[in-house]
Formats: C-alpha cells, sequence, structure tokens
C-alpha cells in the first residue's frame, strides 16, 4: 500500500514512520501529481492555519477535496479540523468528512495531557496537545472515542478523524484501523473496475 502523508508542516516524519513500521511505502506528499499514485494518505497535526496557507500556496486543496472523495484520508489534530467540513468560528477547507470541529478546545498548549482512551475495547494512550474535539456528527458518522462527553475519533465511511496525536506513542492501532480502512477500499475499487470490465 502507498500511504501519503502531506509533507508542508507539522508531525510529518512521526506519521511517515508509523506507517512504515507497520509495512506500507510511506511518501511524503508536497505536490498535487503525486495523488495519483496513493492508496491513502494522511493529513498530520501541526498548526491548522499554516497548513491551510501552504496547501493553497501549493494549490492543493481542490486535489484533496478529490482525493478524499475517493480514497481513504485520515486527519489528526490539524489534519481534522481541514477535513471537517464544518469548523466553529472559522470557514472549512478541505471540508468533506460530514463533522462540526471546535478548534483548541482542550486548552492551550501548557494544558496538554496524556490519557487512555477505548477504541472498539481496546484502551490505547492518546496526546491532546492544542486538540480540537467533535462536536456533532452527521448520519452515518461512526464514533469511536470519547474524552468525558467529547468526540476525539470518528470515521465517516472511508474518512476517519482524530483529535489527538497517535503518531507520538508507539500504540500503532489508530494506524492499523486506517490502513484497514485503506485495504477495503482498495478492494471494493478493484471489483468495481472488474465489474464495469
Amino acid at each position: 500500500m502507498k500511504i501519503g502523508v502531506v509533507a508542508l508542516q507539522g508531525a510529518v516524519t512521526e506519521h511517515l514512520t508509523a506507517l512504515s513500521e507497520l509495512g506500507a511505502e510511506a511518501i511524503p506528499v508536497k505536490e498535487a501529481n503525486q495523488l495519483r499514485e496513493l492508496d491513502g494518505l494522511v493529513l498530520p497535526g501541526g498548526e491548522s492555519t499554516a497548513i491551510r496557507r501552504l496547501m493553497d500556496a501549493a494549490q492543493l486543496r481542490e486535489h484533496l477535496q478529490l482525493f478524499s472523495r475517493e480514497k481513504p484520508v485520515f486527519g489528526t489534530c490539524a489534519g481534522l479540523i481541514l477535513l471537517a467540513k464544518e469548523v466553529i468560528a472559522e470557514e472549512a477547507h478541505i471540508g468533506t468528512m460530514n463533522v462540526v470541529v471546535e478548534r483548541n478546545s482542550f486548552g492551550r498548549q501548557i494544558d496538554s495531557f496524556i490519557t487512555d482512551v477505548t477504541v472498539q475495547e481496546r484502551k490505547i494512550p492518546a496526546v491532546f496537545i492544542r486538540a480540537p474535539h467533535i462536536q456533532s456528527v452527521g448520519n452515518n458518522v461512526e464514533v469511536l472515542a470519547t474524552v468525558g462527553d467529547r468526540i476525539v475519533l470518528a470515521r465517516d465511511g472511508h474518512l476517519l478523524g482524530c483529535a489527538f496525536h497517535p503518531e507520538l506513542t508507539e500504540d500503532r492501532y489508530i494506524f492499523e484501523l486506517f490502513l484497514e480502512m485503506v485495504k477495503k477500499s482498495a478492494s471494493a475499487r478493484l471489483a468495481s473496475h472488474e465489474n464495469v470490465l
């Protein structure tokens, strides 16, 4: 599997490492023409406003919107904000995941913390750094994890949004979930292509 990591700003290396450890071919992405060869894509954490500006400067926005309508995308922290259909008090950017997100809802950098979250009956460590949360989800969006009453992980079909930083721990369960989504999506596309033939 070829998985791209948008490499404009943020925790790019950590995501590339996590994906490589699980056997994926992890590719840093800076240009739109690189998207054609990918089976899935990660939008890493960082500073969402800075990433948005860099995406626009690289003329990536429309290409990412098209990609995310067809193939799996995993947004972590700032990546979740970019994927969300609606962001409180801010214009949506890629806007293809049917969730409403609130930025910095767990406080400032000084308020960062680590806690365990339960995902499909498995406890995993979660690092929250100026984290957003998902305020509400649309129809058919599956809530996968919460902290208190705040949604921090959700799946919308082939889109996965995560408020915390799974790349900053040694637990790879969230990345395994995403790679399973990529495999299923690739199989479905192949079957559809064969049916057309």
